[in-house]
């Protein structure tokens, strides 16, 4: 057992990562959750790093008064609104642990998993995801949606990616100095992780529903994380437009010799609707088509300019702020 001075000049055995979006109603309880969590699995080594993603309301100074009292706490501040996987991935960047758990902040993910999670690693896993079994709280379209996203993706994805899965999990430190050079900046961060293979065991666990607040993910964040899911792991929308182009250039003929073969026993075509509404379908097609394409080069062209990946304004310790740089 580590005294609390001790634990911040050595490398912990566990970190803790938790992007918080406007979470002032559920940073006490997550606090007193998480720290808990952490004695049981690993004693005094441990920092748990929590990171302000631009929040409008009062969750960076509640990470500040947090911080300033225990020192296990690591309050990161990122220069304006990033979005989840970025935020996540800033936290990640500064993990010094052996171990280092991925949890939201909306404890909807139970902390209390970590000691069996724990168990899991010390058999071999080097990385341990939870997997749903069950999500309260939660619209019936908000699951018929993540139902069929995990569907849809499974059935498109050249990487395996396990269903009904989030980013809870916890991660071995080998394990996490290959997600941390994966530079891409459209992150799909559970699929990366399962990208990186070495042998991962999920755990099973009733999702319960959110402590505090609404939901930071509305249907067009859904929508946009979707696609970045998509895009990142598979190149079969660019295979499926081709297939449509085929599709569509076969109707196509279909119709020019249903035309010819009118004109030829002299039932001459009446009335444009149909020539309207094939005219409409092919252009439809053509759009969708270049609508794909367009997602791949919009892709492209953002990882060509090779910006940073986030901006972290200021880090708060018990030891003092300090402004830190680009990541």
């Amino acid at each position: 057992m580590h005294s609390e001075s001790e634990g911040q000049n050595e490398v912990p055995r566990l970190t803790i990562v938790v992007p918080a979006y406007n979470e002032q109603d559920t940073l006490a309880e997550l606090y007193r959750r998480l720290k808990a969590a952490s004695k049981a699995a690993s004693g005094d080594s441990y920092e748990i790093i929590i990171v302000d993603d631009g929040s409008t309301d009062q969750t960076w100074s509640e990470l500040e008064m947090l911080s300033a009292k225990d020192p296990h706490i690591v309050a990161v501040k990122l220069s304006r609104n990033h979005g989840h996987q970025l935020a996540l991935t800033a936290g990640l960047s500064l993990s010094r642990g052996e171990r280092i758990l991925i949890i939201d902040a909306d404890l909807q993910d139970p902390p209390e998993l970590l000691s069996s999670m724990m168990k899991k690693m010390d058999e071999g896993a080097d990385v341990v995801y939870g997997v749903r079994t069950g999500r309260e709280g939660e619209s019936s379209f908000k699951l018929l949606t993540a139902r069929l996203f995990y569907r849809v993706l499974e059935f498109l994805a050249e990487t395996h990616i396990p269903r009904d899965t989030g980013d809870f999990r916890l991660m071995s430190r080998r394990a996490l100095d290959v997600l941390n050079s994966m530079p891409e900046q459209h992150r799909f961060i559970r699929g990366m992780i399962s990208w990186i293979g070495m042998k991962q065991e999920p755990i099973y666990y009733r999702r319960d529903a959110r402590f505090a607040g609404s939901t930071k993910y509305p249907l067009r964040k859904m929508i946009r994380f979707a696609l970045d899911a998509i895009t990142s792991f598979s190149t079969r929308p660019l295979r499926l437009a081709s297939y449509f182009s085929i599709i569509f250039g076969l109707l196509a003929l279909v119709g020019v010799g249903y035309v010819g073969m009118s004109w030829v026993s002299g039932n001459t075509v009446r009335g444009w609707v149909s020539l309207s509404v094939m005219f409409l379908l092919f252009a439809s097609a053509q759009l969708l088509v270049l609508g794909i394409m367009g997602e791949y080069l919009g892709r492209v062209f953002v990882e060509a300019k090779r910006r940073p990946l986030f901006v972290i304004e200021r880090v708060s310790r018990a030891s003092g702020c300090s402004r830190s740089g680009i990541g």
